[in-house]
């Protein structure tokens, strides 16, 4: 059994990596695989093209886990 010391709803903030320093509450947690999806942490942009005709294609922003042993709880 996995555990993480991060729980769903709690606010944290990142200690390394791109997003150093930002804070933000946890939205999401995967004991399984040691990550976190924190809100407005981690976003990145996916180019979706037209799957029809006459649709355009556009940019869309994804959130993405990042690994638990990067974030602390804030206090």
């Amino acid at each position: 059994m996995n555990t993480l010391h991060i729980k769903k709803g709690d606010n944290v903030v990142v200690l390394s990596g791109n997003e150093k320093g930002k804070s933000g509450k946890v939205v999401k947690a995967f004991p399984k695989t040691g990550m976190v999806l924190v809100e407005g942490v981690g976003m990145r942009k996916k180019h979706q093209k037209a799957r029809r005709e006459g649709q355009q294609g556009q940019i869309v922003d994804k959130h993405h886990p990042i690994n638990a042993s990067k974030v602390a709880k804030k206090k």
